[in-house]
């Protein structure tokens, strides 16, 4: 018999130390997922938050349901971490559907699109998330695949190439998109409906941590997961990261209760300030004051200065900082407003404003 320790990385004794901390990471990382998934409401009447588009949909998919058919095909766009995956999930459950669910650039040629869809079955529900980051041959298909459910398969090359058309069973697409506008006209005409989804108030934030908390079984005061919600830049996925962070802080260095003295300990330790502004914001916004006199300075040069890739400063940092008045982008560059100099407890140039 072979011997295979060697080629999986265990020795006499059991794991090797670098497959010890692999096992350790992908536990990790499924714990991760597992929670997240314990989280997701079920159906609408659970989803907090949003109410516009909750019952707006609630109206599509009853409608839907009353004639016996598929739902149109739905468009969520909005921020990342606010619910457009556990929409779509919830969708398939409020129509009693199986849901397919793949990415926009994970689909990168039009024959990816077409095993996608021709293995579809009768009211299935397709998840397309990060929508507008699909291949532009992928969405012309896509075009005729949403309005007359067939899909054109082409057989051969050059003169000789010959479409045949595949007839696709009625399905319901749902796409999310955090950036609307970069996807074409023509595709977004082609969604029944399109709802967009806000960030949560603090109300709603703390109704989603009060609820997940019950999920997970966490012991918590009221004033402890207000200060989570206060924390939480509107956005429940950071709510429930931020909970189970400091659930973590209670167990080990508290007495297993989250209090709002816990979760103050909790949020320092994790580097997060009263306005939710974790390390990258601070560094940012702490290199534009010191380093530029408060700008304008232009984003890859802020970048640097930081030591992080400029896709990452304006996609991650920057959208926040915006939001909550802080920094501003102007032609020439970013500028720190009068609010960011006082959040970090420096006083602006005269001058400056």
């Amino acid at each position: 018999m072979t011997d295979r320790s060697y080629e999986i990385g265990f020795d006499d004794d059991g794991p090797t130390g670098a497959e010890q901390e692999r096992l350790t990471r992908a536990g990790a990382g499924e714990q991760e997922r597992a929670a997240e998934s314990a989280l997701r409401p079920r159906g609408l009447q659970e989803f907090v938050g949003q109410p516009q588009v909750r019952d707006q949909l609630s109206l599509v998919l009853e409608a839907a349901r009353a004639r016996g058919r598929a739902p149109d095909h739905v468009l969520l766009s909005g921020p990342p971490g606010l619910g457009k995956t556990t929409l779509a999930m919830i969708i398939a459950h409020e129509i009693e559907q199986s849901i397919r669910v793949t990415s926009g650039p994970a689909i990168q040629h039009a024959g990816d699109l077409a095993a996608i869809l021709s293995s579809l079955e009768e009211g299935e529900v397709l998840f397309v998330d990060e929508i507008h980051r699909m291949s532009r041959a992928a969405e012309e298909m896509l075009y005729v695949a949403m309005e007359d459910y067939r899909v054109d398969v082409i057989v051969g090359k050059g003169p000789g190439a010959t479409a045949i058309p595949l007839e696709l069973p009625f399905f319901t697409l749902v796409g999310a998109t955090t950036r609307s506008g970069l996807l074409p006209a023509p595709l977004r005409d082609r969604f029944g409906f399109t709802g967009h989804l806000d960030f949560y108030s603090t109300d709603d934030l703390l109704r989603v941590l009060v609820r997940s908390a019950g999920k997970l079984d966490i012991d918590a005061a009221s004033p402890g997961l207000q200060e989570i919600a206060s924390r939480s830049r509107g956005t429940p996925r950071i709510a429930n990261r931020l909970l189970r962070r400091v659930r973590d802080w209670a167990q080990v260095r508290g007495d297993g209760t989250i209090t709002m003295e816990a979760a103050r300990s909790a949020l320092l330790v994790y580097e997060v300030d009263e306005m939710g502004l974790d390390r990258l914001d601070r560094s940012v916004l702490h290199a534009l004051c010191t380093r530029f006199r408060g700008g304008p300075v232009g984003l890859s040069t802020l970048a640097v200065s930081v030591a992080e890739e400029a896709e990452t400063v304006e996609e991650v940092a920057e959208p926040f900082l915006v939001r909550e008045g802080l920094l501003t982008r102007t032609p020439r560059g970013r500028v720190a407003t009068e609010a960011g100099w006082r959040h970090l407890g420096l006083t602006p140039p005269d001058g400056a404003f």
